[in-house]
């Protein structure tokens, strides 16, 4: 049977404020600080880990392209310049060493804060390489200094080897500092 007569709530409507206060906690329960550094320190290392996986031809071995990329196509473009970069094969390795090496660590979350600062010179370097990709490179210099600033976060093995070294809680410093 169909009525005409309005429905009740059973109470009046949350205010705006309940609304946005109850939103607040529900976005920071989604968004714990140990999923976002995990997260932030996925996102830095995969574009990293992608572009040094392209350097090699087997374990220590670099291919030819890279090499021809530091000798041929890369530049550092510096005022008066742009300039070759100064002994191409090293720098090959060197950069495709970092970018192998440097993710791995951060996925891990060892040695984190010394992988994002790392990453963070490579990335200072690839934008006096590649000046007009400054929007990426600005993006990925952000997540290295978050992740210098905050570290790995709880699920790390920073933070592991930190619990295990002092489990009494004696050593807050070493603890808060994996954080």
């Amino acid at each position: 049977m169909i009525t005409d007569q309005p429905m009740s709530t059973g109470g009046s409507l949350p205010s705006p404020g309940a609304l946005i206060d109850k939103s607040n906690r529900l976005i920071q329960a989604l968004a714990k600080p140990s999923l976002v550094q995990l997260v932030l320190r996925i996102a830095l290392a995969v574009p990293f880990w992608r572009s040094g996986i392209l350097k090699w031809d087997g374990f220590l071995r670099l291919n030819e392209t890279a090499v021809t990329l530091f000798s041929d196509e890369f530049m550092l473009h510096l005022p008066g310049g742009p300039y070759h970069f100064p002994a191409p094969t090293m720098m090959a390795f060197l950069s495709g060493s970092g970018e192998i090496m440097f993710p791995i660590l951060l996925v891990l979350g060892l040695g984190t804060r010394f992988a994002a600062l790392g990453l963070l010179f490579m990335t200072v370097i690839v934008e006096l390489t590649v000046p007009d990709g400054w929007p990426i490179h600005l993006t990925w210099a952000a997540m290295a200094l978050g992740i210098m600033a905050y570290g790995p976060g709880n699920v790390s093995l920073d933070h592991l080897i930190c619990r295990v070294r002092s489990p009494d809680g004696a050593n807050g410093s070493a603890r808060s500092a994996a954080r």
